[in-house]
């Protein structure tokens, strides 16, 4: 039986929410590069502001990649 159901107080432990670090990182790097407002940005959703720095980071790749390849030929 759980111990908040036998009288006995929880333990707190473990992350309760999104470390505030990690929120400020996602929203100054998609704000830089889309240059879009962090009010929009700290309204969004977590899994669509990871999802759009995802696809930030993939195309710094795409560029950094092709940057790379042009200077070989």
């Amino acid at each position: 039986m759980p111990a908040h159901v036998r009288g006995r107080a929880r333990k707190s432990g473990g992350v309760v929410g999104y470390p505030i670090a990690r929120l400020y990182e996602e929203v100054a790097f998609i704000a830089y590069h889309f240059h879009w407002p962090p009010e929009r940005l700290m309204n969004m959703e977590h899994a669509e502001r990871r999802r759009w720095a995802e696809e930030v980071s993939r195309i710094n790749l795409e560029l950094s990649h092709t940057s790379h390849t042009s200077h070989l030929a």
